[in-house]
């Protein structure tokens, strides 16, 4: 018997919407990363992107274990000399709700080419609501 490789042609795309509301975010992560990747599927091919579309509400409402909320810290660099930021998930929360969750699954990806375009099939949004209704989404309870 042949084994099964998938063509990028040949990839059926589904619709999914996950509600992140009081979800851990690293458990969260992972589940959205291998539907990103298409690992849930038995057609999952490792050079192939053969993902779905993940849809993430309720971003803002997203829980952490411990005191990560104060604790862990993203930083980020303006390219001048004392141009660096630190920002707490608490801060970044309020500023931006999506970055926390993107952020997460991007770090859960490989580091190429090919995980950057699966990242672009992720839409993360702060409130109940989305733009996505028409294509049809079916509801994972995680």
């Amino acid at each position: 018997m042949k084994t099964f490789l998938a063509k990028k042609e040949t990839v059926e795309r589904k619709w999914y919407v996950i509600d992140a509301k009081d979800q851990v975010l690293g458990r969260l992560s992972v589940k959205i990363a291998n539907i990103l990747r298409g690992r849930n599927k038995p057609t999952y091919t490792p050079h192939v992107d053969t993902g779905d579309f993940v849809v993430v509400i309720n971003a803002d409402k997203i829980a952490l274990t411990g005191k990560k909320e104060e604790q862990k810290s993203y930083m980020f660099y303006s390219g001048y000399v004392g141009g660096e930021k630190h920002l707490s998930v608490a801060q970044m929360q309020e500023r931006q709700p999506d970055f926390v969750v993107k952020h997460a699954v991007k770090g859960m990806l490989p580091k190429n080419r090919l995980a950057r375009k699966m990242l672009t099939k992720l839409k993360v949004y702060a409130g109940e609501s989305h733009p996505h209704e028409a294509q049809n989404p079916e509801v994972i309870s995680l």
